[in-house]
């Protein structure tokens, strides 16, 4: 990518619910680090990670380059609802949008259907008499002094951020510009979030929300950074600061405090950019990557090297994997489900005595009972533990030792006293739990994308992902799974291969039928300038490059698909192009086009970013000799039933084209990896760990599905 430049010292730092990854490349190779997360002062856990990483590469603090930095501190704040004092200021008539949300019922014969609480109650939502149609035309005229009697209002009751969302306002956004204008001076102190800039996009109940989320974050995201930049300062760490966002490209730190929302999948975007180029570099078409850290897992389907997009996504479900149970956030954002838990997601005995996992974890305050931080309940780490998959002794690279004892008293305790099993037992129910749930959900976001999961290679990184990689590659059917260099600390990685961009978007209704070409290159034009302008804030002199997308359905259907365009395709638009292009996608979805039936745009896209340039493909590598293992270890293999001698094996001493058979275990400062029975393993030229099936040819060739 234009990130990696030769000569330059790049930190990337990625904060999880339990660990805060860095990761420093310099011109003499890549240094990394593992540390506990800091919950009350998150850049406690950086500042000391960042002196380990220079300590190891011998690099004073002064002399870092660049930081990229992705977090999910957005995310927790709005699961745990820790945001600020938030006020909402809508058209009057629809104070109730975000509590009525679109009367869609996820769990259509649940009679007990629990729906989430909207993130503001209806005391803290205020409505002003005015009114744009669909078009940006003014019905009703806004009142400036209506406007400033609100301001009065909400000044007295004392809150720190302001959401303006009004109707029709991706249309037409001077209503709400006036608003801003209004408050801007007679609230100084409050931080002010427009939907015509936060999301300018139909649908009120997404656009509401998501307006709504970026205003209850910005002030805890606002000071965050500013902190983290100012204990830099004092560190001698001088450098820019930029932040990766939920699309998968960079932006800089200004652009993060304004739209902190665009931050709340950050560090699994980064996961997936890491994914996609560990493909680039393998000659991968389609790939699953699987990343599994300490509180949740998340995959995402990457065909091309290119990560899987939307427009909208969810957070705080309240009904695990169900569609439309949790929050919408109308951004762009790379595609994941998320498909089980962490390492230290909690285990517990329903009233059905069936082993439920999560969504409670322990994170790292106080961490699963192996920790020996006053955890008592059993976490999927103990499970792990119990069944020979850590080394007590070597977690983390010795900076956490682990206590056995403990987690088979948890297990017990929680489980098997319940449900008459022995630690070992409880262990493995835990985690064929823990690893079917991920499976199922897997196997149901390939169907919903027409994919068959067989003739996919797995790429498994974050830390707990590698234990875990092998079993679910089996029941998946999933021949082949590489776990790269680095997966322990894979996002943090990948922030550093992610490209500086920004999406530009726009809701304006348009049919075939009634093209109007003027109007679209002038849309496209703004978009282009508006997107481009993020990113050379980031860098002044890079090359920008630019993709175009549109939005299309037919007429009567509820959502859309997107539709690629070129650069002279989206500057001299014509409706038989649009046309042409929105039935082949369609076709490749659903199997044939629908004759005689308008044809709708909703949403118009261009994504402005920094090119990557392209990678060395690693070269082919055949089995060459067979590693003599370090020790052995005893390990349980899931899919025997019963506890195997497991081979261990040092990863830095397996050399390309060393080979070893399954059961396995292959070890590292910042993961394990677990090569079950059914399974063999070759090193790669990268330092990848390729696993495949037993008794095939294991020439590895770059493979172009």
């Amino acid at each position: 990518m234009a990130q990696e430049s030769a000569g330059l010292n790049r930190l990337g730092v990625d904060i999880g619910g339990t660990f805060t990854d860095v990761v420093l490349e310099t011109p003499k190779g890549r240094f990394s680090t593992k540390v506990l997360t800091t919950y009350a002062a998150p850049e406690d856990a950086i500042i000391d990670g960042i002196k380990q990483v220079a300590a190891k590469a011998d690099l004073p603090l002064s002399g870092i380059d660049q930081i990229i930095h992705g977090t999910t501190l957005a995310t927790n704040a709005l699961i745990e609802r820790r945001g600020a004092r938030t006020a909402l200021v809508t058209t009057e008539g629809f104070r109730d949008v975000i509590e009525m949300r679109t009367e869609s019922r996820f769990e259509q014969y649940d009679l007990n259907l629990t729906l989430p609480d909207p993130l503001l109650p209806r005391n803290r939502r205020y409505t002003l008499r005015e009114r744009m149609d669909a078009r940006g035309r003014v019905l009703r005229p806004l009142n400036r002094a209506d406007v400033e009697a609100l301001a009065e209002e909400l000044a007295a009751a004392e809150y720190e951020s302001i959401a303006i969302g009004l109707l029709h306002s991706y249309a037409n956004d001077a209503h709400e510009r006036l608003i801003r204008d209004v408050f801007a001076q007679r609230l100084p102190a409050v931080t002010l979030s427009l939907s015509s800039e936060v999301s300018p996009q139909m649908r009120e109940y997404e656009r509401f929300n998501t307006t709504i989320a970026n205003a209850y974050i910005k002030p805890l995201m606002k000071s965050y950074l500013s902190r983290l930049k100012g204990r830099l300062a004092d560190e001698g760490v001088g450098c820019s600061i930029f932040l990766m966002h939920s699309g998968g490209g960079i932006i800089s730190i200004e652009s993060a405090a304004e739209f902190p929302v665009r931050l709340v999948e950050s560090g699994p975007a980064g996961g997936a950019v890491f994914a996609a180029d560990i493909a680039a570099r393998h000659g991968f078409d389609k790939v699953l990557s699987f990343d599994m850290g300490g509180t949740t897992a998340k995959i995402c389907l990457i065909k091309n090297q290119t990560p899987k997009t939307a427009r909208v996504f969810e957070v705080a479900r309240t009904y695990r994997f169900k569609k439309g149970s949790g929050m919408p956030i109308s951004i762009p954002v790379i595609d994941m489900v998320e498909i089980g838990a962490g390492g230290g997601s909690l285990a517990h005995v329903d009233i059905l005595n069936q082993i439920r996992v999560g969504p409670e974890s322990a994170g790292s305050e106080p961490g699963p009972a192996c920790y020996g931080r006053g955890g008592t309940r059993p976490a999927v780490t103990d499970a792990d533990l119990v069944l020979g998959k850590l080394d007590p002794g070597n977690f983390a690279g010795g900076s956490i030792p682990l206590s056995v004892e403990e987690s088979a008293s948890a297990l017990t305790t929680h489980i098997g006293a319940t449900l008459e099993m022995d630690s070992t037992e409880a262990a493995w129910g835990l985690a064929e739990v823990v690893d079917e749930n991920m499976a199922n959900a897997a196997r149901v976001h390939a169907v919903e994308n027409g994919e068959d999961l067989s003739e996919y290679t797995m790429i498994a990184f974050g830390g707990a992902a590698p234990l875990h990689a092998g079993r679910l590659a089996e029941k998946l059917g999933i021949d082949r799974c590489l776990v790269p260099e680095g997966a322990g600390v894979g996002s943090a990685i990948g922030f550093l291969r992610a490209p500086f961009s920004f999406e530009a978007n726009r809701s304006i209704f348009m049919t075939i039928s009634r093209f109007d070409a003027e109007t679209v290159g002038t849309l496209f034009t703004d978009m282009e300038s508006e997107a481009t302008g993020f990113v050379r804030s980031c860098d002044a002199t890079a090359e920008i490059l630019a993709d175009y997308k549109v939005y299309m359905r037919y007429a009567g259907q509820g959502w859309e698909i997107p539709v690629s365009l070129t650069p002279d395709e989206a500057h001299h638009a014509d409706a038989a192009t649009f046309k042409k292009h929105f039935e082949t996608e369609y076709e490749k979805l659903f199997g044939r086009a629908v004759e005689g039936m308008e044809i709708e745009i909703t949403v118009w896209s261009v994504n402005a970013y920094t090119p990557i340039p392209p990678v060395a493909e690693i070269a082919p590598i055949t089995r060459t000799s067979d590693a003599a293992p370090d020790g052995a270890r005893k390990l349980f293999d899931p899919a025997l039933g019963e506890t195997v001698s497991a081979g261990v094996y040092e990863r830095r001493r397996l050399t390309p084209g060393a080979a070893l058979n399954g059961p396995a275990v292959i070890t590292e400062d910042e993961t394990t990896v677990i090569v079950p029975s059914s399974r063999m393993a070759v090193a790669r030229d990268d330092g990848c760990i390729d696993i495949n099936v037993k008794h095939q040819d294991f020439t590895v060739e770059a493979d172009h599905d």
